[in-house]
């Protein structure tokens, strides 16, 4: 049976859940659960997303996340695969980390009710796994944004968004007060919580109000895609590396034609390739071709040999 067609648009909210390979653990340590955010940091980089609320599982995950350029599958499979290459690297293991296909449900961002809703599922997932005693505080369990909500110092990663998950639950500000607020709410979430509260978000495929899901079927129906209240056109993965490749020949003062005279390693190619690789989520086969730097293969040794010199300079590095 043929899959189902994922349904994107600009704008659109997902709750996205995945379990590992036959529900095995897909973190063993604190390391990989730092690994997991900190490839979580560079996709947002590279695609323009926005998190409202996430939690990890020993094995399995949960993220709220709006994709303004309308991107969830090439965003997904660039960060579920990178997470698996650097865990099966660490780990000395191979194959597959994570277990078919990964659940994306689509949550109706024009009613806060249910952004709110979605996001307190996510944020009391440690309370349901008795993850936590009940006399520890919500914020005791350190893998998910909630602590970050809650950080007086607003320690957040520039993709976690607060706002409208606050918003939602009428609180005006996010500010000491409104943070005490909010901690309040969700302590009484916790205690008056009912699973049927939740029976949607669990086994549906959509969150929102009739309207909502209507028009999801119809765009379903039609094979099309949701379009923009604003009119505005988003621009593709593919346009961004474009756009941001002719930027950086600009800034270099070369042409087109400059790329194909110029050899494969030269230190302004890497510096272009350097950035495609940190911002979007072209392969290095699309990279290496766009900038004439050979093969797959040769570019990504180029970028090894660069961070090897990096790391024996004392200097940190981002991978490539």
């Amino acid at each position: 049976m043929a899959r189902k067609l994922r349904l994107e648009y600009p704008g659109a909210i997902y709750h996205v859940m995945n379990r590992g390979d036959r529900r095995e653990a897909i973190f063993r340590d604190d390391v990989d659960h730092q690994l997991f955010l900190s490839t979580l940091d560079e996709t947002c980089l590279k695609a323009d997303w926005l998190v409202h609320a996430y939690c990890l599982m020993g094995n399995h995950f949960h993220l709220v996340l709006e994709t303004p350029r309308g991107n969830l599958v090439s965003g997904m499979k660039w960060f579920l695969g990178t997470y698996t290459l650097r865990f099966n690297r660490r780990h000395g293991v191979s194959g597959h980390l994570f277990s078919g296909r990964y659940k994306a449900l689509l949550v109706d961002p024009g009613q806060p009710d249910y952004l709110r809703t979605v996001c307190e599922y996510v944020h009391l997932n440690p309370v349901r796994a008795q993850l936590l005693r009940p006399s520890e505080p919500l914020q005791a369990y350190r893998w998910s944004s909630y602590p970050a909500y809650l950080d007086q110092n607003r320690r957040r990663p520039a993709w976690l968004q607060v706002e409208r998950v606050l918003g939602g639950m009428g609180i005006p500000k996010d500010s000491s007060v409104g943070r005490k607020q909010f901690e309040r709410l969700m302590e009484e979430r916790r205690r008056e919580e009912n699973p049927e509260d939740y029976a949607g978000i669990r086994r549906g495929w959509c969150w929102g109000d009739d309207s909502f899901r209507q028009e999801l079927l119809a765009q379903l129906e039609s094979g099309g895609a949701m379009g923009q209240s604003d009119g505005a056109s988003p621009e593709t993965a593919m346009e961004k590396a474009e756009r941001l490749a002719r930027e950086e020949l600009a800034k270099l003062g070369w042409k087109e034609a400059d790329l194909a005279e110029r050899r494969k390693g030269d230190a302004g190619k890497l510096k272009i390739a350097l950035k495609l690789r940190a911002e979007t989520t072209m392969t290095l086969s699309w990279i290496a071709g766009r900038l004439q730097m050979g093969t797959a293969s040769s570019l990504g040794n180029l970028f090894s040999a660069r961070r090897a010199a990096k790391e024996r300079m004392g200097s940190p590095t981002v991978k490539p």
